[in-house]
């Protein structure tokens, strides 16, 4: 049995890079006792833009969140892995798919996917304006 799938079969991506890993606190609960969404949005920008940071070579900001989906609860003690790749390259802007995969506590080793999001960043100048993106 393989040490990556969870008992419906979730295999964690191979063709996106592994940018963040976090566990979330009890100081991060909603009133329902999950994890708050927000705290997962903000853990998701901040996932989101360690790839296009290699691009920009300076400032950026996040200019859209153009898809966010929770598909499961995210718990205390979950360990949140979150796998990145760019999806798009512009002018001023790259757009980076994002994907939340939790191991649960009592079950490390089996994954699920918890959150998908599709999320823009803009590269900017010491103004706050948007420049071109460096060629590579």
């Amino acid at each position: 049995m393989s040490t990556n799938t969870s008992p419906p079969g979730i295999q964690l991506p191979t063709d996106e890079e592994l940018v963040l890993k976090v566990i979330p606190m009890p100081a991060d609960c909603n009133a329902n006792g999950d994890i708050f969404g927000g705290w997962v949005m903000a853990q998701v920008d901040l996932a989101g833009s360690v790839i296009p940071a290699r691009y920009t070579q300076g400032r950026m900001a996040t200019v859209a969140v153009n898809e966010f989906i929770f598909k499961h609860p995210v718990r205390v003690g979950d360990i949140l892995s979150f796998f990145s790749k760019v999806s798009r390259i512009g002018r001023t802007s790259i757009t980076v798919k994002v994907e939340v995969y939790a191991e649960r506590y009592r079950t490390q080793g089996q994954y699920i996917k918890v959150t998908e999001a599709s999320v823009t960043y803009v590269a900017i100048d010491d103004n706050g304006q948007p420049r071109e993106i460096p060629k590579v």
